[in-house]
């Protein structure tokens, strides 16, 4: 039986049935997942029960899996693989993260705004988040659909936008909430990266911004002007028609296109309920300013 596809809106967002990712697909049904995921950007399968191991073979039809960035830290024990991004609020050992433990307070920057990996160079192509324990108040999780944002600028500002070069850092994003405590390992690993402000996808054609909690400078603008300008980007970008709440099951996987699309996690109480999720993160074919021909001298 081929896929089905049933979507939210006609172009953001499309649930799939009628496969089970923890089994080997066929090509036709990894083509299809394929073609949806190029005009949904956003697509949820649910009830899939699985292992890790499965859940990085299904991402690897997407591409090469990055390593989460907690390996790099040598006194960080990592509860999952290195190419499993921990997403939930459960320590090594599986229980709930104290209040000040420094894991916790770096997973609070996932309530804002952001893209994944835009702070790497090279940065994500896609997402893949399984949700194994969900609360049952709160912690849903919203994405802009930054193509659509795009299209609904005047044209005024999508030709001031025009090869613009924003530069990301993830210790830009955490800075916003006061959190600071990255070692030199990771200060270098962060240093910041140039992306592109707009962007073509390669697949489907369409033009999109490309915007994260983790952008700051932008090159050729002040501070001041920079700031201001990105705040009213993320403004435009995530009014309410641009936006779909998913409202997590148990066992929701969820994937996303980080190359157009802004999410954020809403807050839940996280000293009382236990949140198991668990992301594959797939890198992009090459560095935004590549793509668009842009040659970016360091700022």
């Amino acid at each position: 039986m081929a896929i089905s596809i049933h979507a939210v809106t006609p172009s953001f967002a499309a649930e799939i049935g009628d496969v089970d990712l923890g089994q080997p697909l066929s090509a036709d049904d990894v083509a299809a997942i394929k073609a949806a995921f190029t005009r949904y950007a956003v697509l949820v399968f649910p009830d899939q029960t699985f292992s890790d191991e499965s859940h990085l073979d299904f991402a690897r039809h997407f591409g090469p899996l990055e390593t989460s960035v907690f390996a790099m830290r040598k006194d960080h024990k990592m509860r999952l693989a290195p190419q499993m991004a921990d997403v939930g609020n459960l320590d090594a050992e599986d229980r709930i993260l104290a209040e000040n433990d420094r894991i916790r307070l770096y997973q609070l920057g996932n309530r804002l705004w952001h893209t994944d990996s835009s702070f790497k160079r090279l940065p994500a192509y896609c997402s893949i988040l399984h949700g194994r324990s969900i609360p049952p108040i709160g912690g849903q999780t919203e994405f802009a659909d930054l193509r659509a944002a795009y299209d609904a600028l005047p044209d005024s500002m999508k030709r001031r936008l025009a090869g613009l070069v924003a530069w990301h850092s993830l210790m830009t994003s955490r800075a916003k909430l006061g959190f600071t405590d990255f070692d030199e390992t990771e200060k270098k690993a962060f240093e910041p990266v140039p992306q592109v402000l707009v962007r073509r996808l390669q697949d489907s054609g369409r033009m999109s911004l490309y915007l994260a909690s983790h952008a700051g400078a932008i090159s050729g603008l002040s501070k001041a002007d920079a700031e201001a300008l990105l705040e009213e980007l993320v403004e435009h970008a995530t009014q309410r028609q641009f936006v779909y709440s998913h409202r997590w099951r148990v066992n929701d996987l969820v994937m996303w296109d980080d190359r157009c699309t802004m999410h954020r996690g809403m807050a839940f109480d996280d000293q009382r309920f236990r949140r198991d999720m668990r992301r594959a993160t797939v890198s992009d074919v090459a560095p935004t300013c590549e793509q668009m021909g842009l040659a970016v001298a360091a700022e």
